[in-house]
Parts: C-alpha cells; sequence; structure tokens
C-alpha cells in the first residue's frame, strides 16, 4: 500500500505540474495576433506526417538524421514500456503484462533494449559533438550559457533514463536465474545483467537494484517530462502542431498586411471618408508590423517554442556566413525568451502590465534584421518548418512604417520606386531605350 501510495502521488504531481506548465505555454502562444492555418486540412496532415514524424528534413544531413533517428524512434517506443510501470504502480505487481502477452512480451522488451543502446550511441555522439568536436554550429555565441547547460543536460538525462532500464532488466534477469535457472530472454539484459550483478545471490538484495532502476525510471520520466516546458526540447511535442500550422505558401511569397489593404481601399475609394469609415466601424488603427512579441501571430510563437537550437538555420544562412551580427536561430531564441518573461508578467500583474521592454531593442537589433537577404535558405533548413524570416519582416515593417527608420542604402531605391515604378533612377518612359538599334 505504501508503495502504491508512493506512486500515486509521484505521477500526479508530476502530470499536474506539467499541465500547469503546459497551460503557460498555451497562454503564452494564444498572446499573439491571429492568422488562418485551418485550410487544406489533408495537405497539412501529409505535412506533418513527413516532416515531423517521418523526419524528412533532417536527412539533408545523414550521420545526425540517422543518430537523431535513434533517439527518437527509442523515445517514441520505450512508451510503451511506462505503460506497463503505470500498471505495476497502481497494481503493486511485477510485470504485469508478461503472463497474458508471452512471447510478444519479451520480442517488445527486447525491442525496446535494442533501441535503447543504439538511444545510447546516438546521446554519446551528440554529446562528442558539443563538447568534444566542437562542431562550429553547436558553439556559437547565443548558445552560450543556458543553452548549452540545456542541450547537454538532457542528454545526460536520456543516459540516466537508459541506466535505469538495465538496472531493472538485468535484475530480474539475474534473480529469474538464480530462482528457476531460466531467463526471460531479453535481448541485451541477458547478457549485460549476469555481467552487472552475476555476484549478487542475495535476492532481497537484486530486488532492491530492480527496484532502484524501476523507480528510477519513473522518477527520470516525471523529470524529464516536467523539464520539456522549460527546455528547447520541448520541440519533442511541438514538433506535431508546429508542422501540421506550416505556411503552405510558396517560400517568398510575402503576406499583405490587413491593416494597410484597409487602408489603402479606403484611400482608393473616392466616395469613402476613410477617417469616417473608421469611426463608423470602431476600428482602432493597428500598429504596422511587429516592435513587440504581442504584434507577431500566434504561428510565430508557436514557432519560437518549437525550435530545437539546432542550428541548421544558421548555418545556411549567407549573411551569418559572411560574418554579420545576423544569426536565426538568435531570432527564434530572443523570441521565445521575450515572450516567456512578457507572458509571466501578464499572468502575475494582469493585461494591462507593461514592462517597457520590447523584442525590438531590447533583444533584436536592428542591425540584425536588415543583415537578412531575405533568401528563406533559414526555411528551408529547419527540421520542423520554422520561419523566421517572417518575424524579421515584421520587425523591419514597424520600424520603416511606424518610424520611418531604413538604412541609407535602401532609402534612394524606395524613392525609385515611389517616383519611377522601378529601383533604378530612370523615368518609366526611358525603360526600353536598351532596346532601340543606332
Amino acid at each position: 500500500m505504501i508503495s502504491i501510495v508512493a506512486f500515486v502521488l509521484l505521477f500526479s504531481i508530476g502530470v499536474v505540474f506539467f499541465s500547469w506548465n503546459v497551460y503557460k505555454i498555451r497562454y503564452n502562444i494564444l498572446l499573439g495576433k491571429d492568422t488562418p492555418r485551418y485550410d487544406h486540412s489533408s495537405e497539412r496532415w501529409k505535412t506533418m506526417f513527413l516532416v515531423a514524424f517521418g523526419q524528412k528534413k533532417m536527412f539533408t544531413r545523414p550521420i545526425a538524421a540517422i543518430l537523431h533517428l535513434f533517439l527518437y524512434v527509442a523515445f517514441v517506443i520505450t512508451q510503451i514500456e511506462l505503460i506497463e510501470i503505470i500498471a505495476d504502480g497502481i497494481t503493486a505487481e511485477h510485470r504485469t503484462f508478461k503472463t497474458a502477452l508471452g512471447g510478444f512480451y519479451t520480442f517488445m522488451i527486447s525491442f525496446i533494449e535494442i533501441l535503447s543502446v543504439l538511444a545510447f550511441i546516438g546521446t554519446v555522439f551528440f554529446l562528442a559533438r558539443r563538447n568534444l568536436i566542437k562542431l562550429p554550429r553547436l558553439n556559437m555565441a547565443e548558445l552560450k550559457g543556458w543553452p548549452m547547460k540545456d542541450a547537454n543536460l538532457i542528454l545526460i538525462m536520456e543516459i540516466v533514463l537508459i541506466a535505469c532500464i538495465f538496472t531493472m532488466n538485468g535484475a530480474d534477469e539475474v534473480t529469474l536465474n538464480l530462482k528457476s535457472q531460466t531467463s526471460y530472454g531479453f535481448a541485451i539484459s541477458q547478457y549485460v545483467g549476469p555481467i552487472l550483478f552475476g555476484g549478487v545471490n542475495d535476492l532481497h538484495a537484486l530486488h532492491v537494484i530492480e527496484q532502484i532502476g524501476w523507480w528510477g525510471h519513473l522518477t527520470m520520466v516525471m523529470l524529464f517530462l516536467n523539464y520539456l516546458p522549460y527546455s528547447k526540447h520541448f520541440h519533442i511535442l511541438l514538433a506535431f502542431p508546429n508542422t501540421y500550422y506550416s505556411n503552405l505558401e510558396k517560400k517568398g511569397k510575402f503576406s499583405n498586411m490587413e491593416s494597410v489593404t484597409k487602408e489603402v481601399k479606403l484611400m482608393l475609394d473616392p466616395s469613402v471618408d476613410p477617417f469616417a469609415a473608421q469611426s463608423e466601424n470602431g476600428d482602432i488603427p493597428q500598429r504596422f508590423g511587429a516592435k513587440d512579441v504581442t504584434d507577431l501571430t500566434w504561428k510565430n510563437l508557436l514557432d519560437a517554442y518549437t525550435c530545437t537550437e539546432c542550428g541548421r538555420c544558421t548555418s545556411s544562412c549567407p549573411a551569418n556566413i559572411t560574418g554579420k551580427k545576423l544569426s536565426p536561430r538568435k531570432i527564434m531564441m530572443d523570441t521565445r525568451d521575450r515572450l516567456t518573461e512578457l507572458g509571466e508578467g501578464l499572468r502575475k500583474n494582469g493585461k494591462d502590465f507593461q514592462d517597457g521592454k520590447s523584442l525590438l531593442g531590447d533583444y533584436i537589433s536592428e542591425e540584425e534584421i536588415w543583415a537578412c537577404t531575405s533568401c528563406n535558405a533559414c526555411v528551408q533548413e529547419c527540421p520542423v518548418n520554422i520561419d523566421p524570416l517572417s518575424i524579421i519582416v515584421d520587425l523591419r515593417r514597424f520600424l520603416v512604417m511606424e518610424e520611418s527608420k531604413i538604412p541609407t542604402e535602401l532609402t534612394g531605391m524606395l524613392t525609385n520606386i515611389e517616383n519611377n515604378g522601378a529601383p533604378w533612377q530612370f523615368s518609366p518612359n526611358d525603360r526600353l531605350n536598351w532596346a532601340n538599334k543606332e
């Protein structure tokens, strides 16, 4: 009974705390403006299946993709064993499904063990890439401090979780050997168990070891679950909705601002007084572009929480490659940090809370956003269809349309477009002079 109570308490506290953190993240995401992403459901399901579930875009870099696949599949399949752990915890039984499933049970646990070994190989490789090989895109300035610790911590937690699985299964194998000179026949533990615990001939001691593995597994799952909302690894869950709500338009097609479109239509209609129309409709003039996270769309904010900080976007960014300050990964990290800060303030102090900060200026500089070439390389490379360019463009729109700030290099071009209908300083009447024969 004590064991059951302890299990129920641990499991319930873990689930409740996780649910609260998910609520906070959902609240933060919904601070963004609405954007239509509910059409073409069949195409969206296909995109989610290929990109999130199938890991399609990961395989542009095959070695990392295969090792990541080990971790991904192991994470998904290992949850089957978690179901049995929950059943064991509630009933105070041990290996509840063994009798009912028979040989299939042995197959499933063996499969999980093989995946766990592959996941261990992938985990060690990823730790080495960050800390020994020091892959450049995983050791950039924006990853110093907490982001690097976060990446290492989650990998260490993965290793501890794998160790708990083999501790539990290995001790069970040795226990069964002592009792009946037989074996469960688990693919890895039937060999690893005797190596690790073969010298333990006391059944009680083996039971304690098995319980350490069992409770360790459960505790690590609960810690892992509740750590996710504070970590970049929340993408494990958010990758699926994020890819479902992907932008299905062609890359390079910019969206029109509804507020601008409405203003232009009013101005072009000679029968309408735009000021009177606004007054009648009760329309409040909206901010052009984005200064803070609340000016972005909920999809932009979902992107920020889904970012894995893998750096594929930044390593493919021509501006970053040529030494410019822009890093698309940093854009997403800054957006998430600012959203978390603002969301916490709004929950504590009410909807009118103002902290005097903004995404543009306090987190992202003008130099960063004007370095962008709008080439969409970052969008193309992202494994989960995150769109940093959309945020950059809206920040630029604010600077140009609200504050009339624009780099000197672009001023002449915009003047020419306004006066001549083209970026060049030639009259539209002279546009075809190049074709005239002498």
